[in-house]
């Protein structure tokens, strides 16, 4: 294996830490082979004009917001902006004092591209896109010291901004975008930034917005989800094969305590739900991260709103072992020992390779770890991937720096067990 030095620090970090690392994924990806070909599926729709939504659950650790990076990871290396968001308290889908512009301002703030994979990328896919139709103008035969090129470019660009008008709220969009061209072609960079302040929703009143902008609305609590529609069809235009909404920790919305600021945020994201399955969106994917209480629970979860509990409901037939591949509702289920196995042969190798020593862990050791982390009664279903590597590149990081330490001696502990999150405790301690 051959690993940067920043990557293997990162990924090392990342999981020791128990987060998701941003880089390196592809290194550690092991199975959720079937998972990954459906939503590798979706983007193809996508990148041909449809749009499609899916929600991704399992239980904490269980490689939700791995699976949703390695997703992001990959479509921007295939030519997608993407965008994601981790919802909070301060962040729904709908709520009072700006709680869904403050997800949509968190979406545009960390909108990346393959050349700028750690978001902030809004000015660079707009001076991409002047450029390239500039360059387009040069081949079509005219000449920058002519005086047709510029009226030429400025036509070719206000070709696909027009196009924006027919859309809803999309007169302010295309008001937006052509005072950015305008104000890039004049050097104006007061202008530039009030331009690039609208798309991220920053402008909190339309006072504000109209005293720097030709606009009559802003983005807003209202209508956040359909200037991401706008988004998706304005990129599709100007080069990229569409636009990915990434959103984790749903379980957030399940935590809402009052029952009409819950149903509220439930009731946006039916709407957002129907507007892309029913085909009114275009170009646009949507991938939503929570644990199986947020979809499941019956009295404050998606299964309590009985309009997404009548969407999101599984076939009878799954529950006799088969699985539906075509439901909005992916769930991540437990990796194979076969799987787990892997994965942490590739932590060996990389914690070697960061470290400079050559690793003595092999094959016998892993397994004498496996058995003690799965020792654990009712491990085999409660123990995450979370957990196992975790723990596992502690045990390298002893081993490395004393070495005189017995490996078998030092798993032989109680206290060394791997311990497995328990759901129902988990659930317990939510707050209601």
């Amino acid at each position: 294996m051959e690993i940067p030095r920043r990557i293997s620090q990162a990924v090392l970090n990342s999981l020791q830490a128990g987060v998701v690392p941003r880089v390196g994924l592809e290194y550690i990806a092991v199975g959720r082979k079937k998972e990954i070909e459906t939503v590798l599926d979706d983007l193809d729709y996508i990148a041909g004009g449809a749009a499609a939504f899916r929600f991704i659950t399992g239980r904490y650790g269980s490689g939700k917001s791995f699976f949703l990076q390695a997703i992001r990871n990959y479509a921007m290396e295939k030519d997608f902006v993407v965008v994601d968001a981790d919802l909070s308290p301060d962040k729904r889908l709908a709520g009072s004092a700006g709680a869904g512009r403050a997800t949509y301002r968190e979406l545009m703030q960390r909108l990346s591209t393959k050349v700028r994979p750690d978001g902030g990328a809004l000015e660079g896919m707009l001076q991409k896109w002047i450029s390239s139709v500039q360059a387009e103008t040069i081949r079509d035969g005219y000449s920058r010291e002519e005086r047709e090129y510029a009226s030429r470019v400025e036509w070719k660009l206000f070709q696909v901004i027009s196009e924006m008008e027919a859309y809803s709220h999309g007169f302010d969009f295309a008001a937006a975008a052509a005072a950015y061209f305008k104000a890039f072609s004049a050097g104006d960079d007061g202008k530039k930034e009030a331009a690039l302040r609208w798309f991220r929703g920053e402008y909190s009143g339309k006072t504000e917005a109209r005293r720097e902008l030709p606009v009559g609305e802003i983005i807003g609590d209202h209508n956040w989800y359909d200037h991401l529609k706008l988004f998706a069809a304005f990129v599709s235009r100007i080069g990229y094969r569409g636009l990915l909404v990434f959103i984790d920790e749903g379980v957030n919305l399940f935590k809402i305590t009052n029952r009409v600021s819950r149903e509220n945020n439930y009731e946006k994201l039916l709407a957002i739900f129907n507007d892309i399955t029913q085909g009114r969106a275009a170009s646009l994917g949507f991938l939503m991260a929570g644990t199986p209480q947020f979809i499941d629970d019956p009295r404050r979860g998606l299964a309590s709103y009985p309009a997404l509990r009548s969407r999101l409901e599984e076939s009878r037939f799954v529950r006799m072992g088969h699985a539906d591949w075509g439901s909005p509702v992916l769930r991540l289920t437990q990796l194979a020992n076969e799987e787990v196995f892997v994965l942490l042969e590739r932590l060996v190798e990389i914690h070697s390779i960061h470290h400079n020593y050559e690793s003595w862990i092999g094959e016998d050791e892993i397994r004498a770890f496996m058995e003690l982390a799965y020792s654990v009664p009712g491990a085999a279903e409660l123990i995450t991937p979370r957990e196992i590597t975790r723990d596992f590149i502690g045990l390298l990081n002893i081993l490395k720096d004393d070495e005189d330490l017995d490996f078998y001696e030092l798993i032989k502990r109680d206290d060394c067990r791997v311990q497995a999150a328990n759901p129902e405790e988990l659930y317990a301690s939510f707050s209601f």
